[in-house]
């Protein structure tokens, strides 16, 4: 089972107001999941005029901490851009894949936004009829479907796509939780390397990569 999962946010720096997902099992889409969010902070007029999500709309919602529990469960984690939603969940804990990156790898030389890659490859999809493009959910069917022609054309399974999908070097990494919460160790490091060196010594179950991350960066400080 793969997880597409998809966020929308109060602008680039993020504040999630809206997560969705859906499940590719055996080249199907199934099971989709959808929660407006009461963000951490104002929408910016940009990111509404986008998304079309209003302060009235998430009033009351739950906040990302709340919901986000029953969106766990899943191995594989998959975004268009994947490196965004990563670092707006960091509490999500699975290896991620990108379609972004695996198309640039299979299709040069086009265009990559979601909705670009829909057309140019005659994606068949069927997104919920009452959502439009930059709506969580609509856009998870449309990663889900682009997800199965990507399979389909290179043969990859989940292993090999998320190798496919691994960063150069660890600096992408990032923290999910404490006062720096979805930061990335790189950032932290060139900040607060004393903040880094607590959490290493201090928080006993940290994912291996993260730790690898944490030793790297101390060891840079020195």
């Amino acid at each position: 089972m793969l997880r597409v999962i998809d966020t929308e946010t109060c602008g680039l720096q993020g504040g999630v107001v809206e997560v969705a997902s859906v499940d590719v099992i055996d080249g199907q889409i199934v099971n989709p999941m959808s929660d407006l969010i009461l963000p951490d902070r104002p929408i910016s007029r940009q990111a509404m005029a986008v998304h079309r999500i209003t302060e009235a709309m998430v009033a009351g919602k739950p906040t990302i901490e709340e919901a986000i529990g029953r969106y766990h469960g899943s191995a594989y984690y998959v975004a268009h851009n994947a490196s965004f939603d990563r670092r707006m969940l960091p509490e999500m804990h699975g290896d991620w894949i990108c379609t972004m990156m695996l198309s640039r790898k299979l299709w040069p030389g086009i265009k990559y936004s979601n909705q670009a890659l829909r057309h140019s490859l005659k994606l068949e999809v069927t997104p919920p009829a009452d959502l439009h493009a930059h709506r969580a959910l609509y856009d998870c069917y449309v990663t889900a479907a682009l997800l199965i022609r990507i399979m389909e054309t290179s043969g990859w399974d989940a292993v090999q796509m998320a190798q496919h999908c691994q960063p150069a070097s660890v600096a992408g990494d990032v923290l999910p939780f404490g006062k720096y919460r979805g930061q990335s160790v790189a950032a932290i490091a060139r900040k607060d390397p004393r903040y880094l060196r607590w959490v290493l010594e201090n928080v006993r179950d940290l994912r291996p990569p993260l730790r690898q991350a944490l030793r790297k960066y101390l060891s840079d400080d020195q």
